[in-house]
């Protein structure tokens, strides 16, 4: 991926940038945000946005100079992997395709290993330098499958007049596989689990 704009530190509704933990309000964390383009496996191009969290003491994050801006420097890069980022907590950072609920898996290149679920983390890098390391899928037709069903069902629920194949319109095959054709696999947005419980700005 190329990185396209800056770090953008995204504010609470209350527009608070520090978000304190509610588990240990002397710690808290500043959420960031970055708007990227993604080369899909399947030969697609998209905008994405990376997000990640940047942790630290409250004192530490009131201090930072740079966090006082409303941009910061550098780039917000991905990590995947197939062993999990925590031995304590090994279903955390599972990479989940989309709305689909399954998790997307790969396979270890040097033991021949299949079907292990890939974990995914982002980072914040104020040098910029870091690369984005993923992994392929290889449950990629489960997941089309899903996103098919997904498709299929919406389309129904959101139809009140039959399609017809006309020159003018297309059937609902055709609309399915349009769809398909637009859909990548996985959805590239993390999803944040935000500890918000007190904020403040800086």
């Amino acid at each position: 991926m190329a990185k396209q704009n800056g770090v953008n530190i995204v504010p609470d509704e209350m527009g608070n940038q520090i978000r304190v933990s509610k588990n240990n309000p002397e710690y808290g964390h500043v959420v960031l945000s970055q708007e990227d383009t993604a080369f899909t496996q399947t030969g697609w191009i998209k905008k994405v946005t990376k997000t990640t969290l940047l942790h630290g003491t409250i004192d530490d994050l009131k201090n930072e100079k740079q966090l006082k801006n409303k941009t910061l420097p550098g780039s917000i890069y991905v990590i995947e992997q197939l062993k999990p980022f925590s031995e304590e907590n090994p279903n955390y950072d599972l990479k989940i395709a989309g709305n689909t609920g399954i998790v997307c898996k790969g396979v270890d290149v040097e033991t021949g290993e299949t079907d292990l679920p890939i974990y995914r983390k982002s980072y914040y890098d104020p040098t910029g330098t870091m690369n984005d390391k993923l992994v392929l899928h290889t449950n990629s037709q489960e997941i089309r499958a899903a996103n098919s069903s997904e498709v299929v069902t919406n389309l129904k629920n959101n139809i009140k007049e039959p399609i017809t194949s006309t020159n003018n319109q297309l059937d609902l095959e055709d609309v399915i596989e349009d769809i398909e054709n637009e859909m990548d696999e996985t959805d590239l947005e993390e999803n944040l689990v935000e500890e918000e419980e007190i904020s403040f700005n800086l």
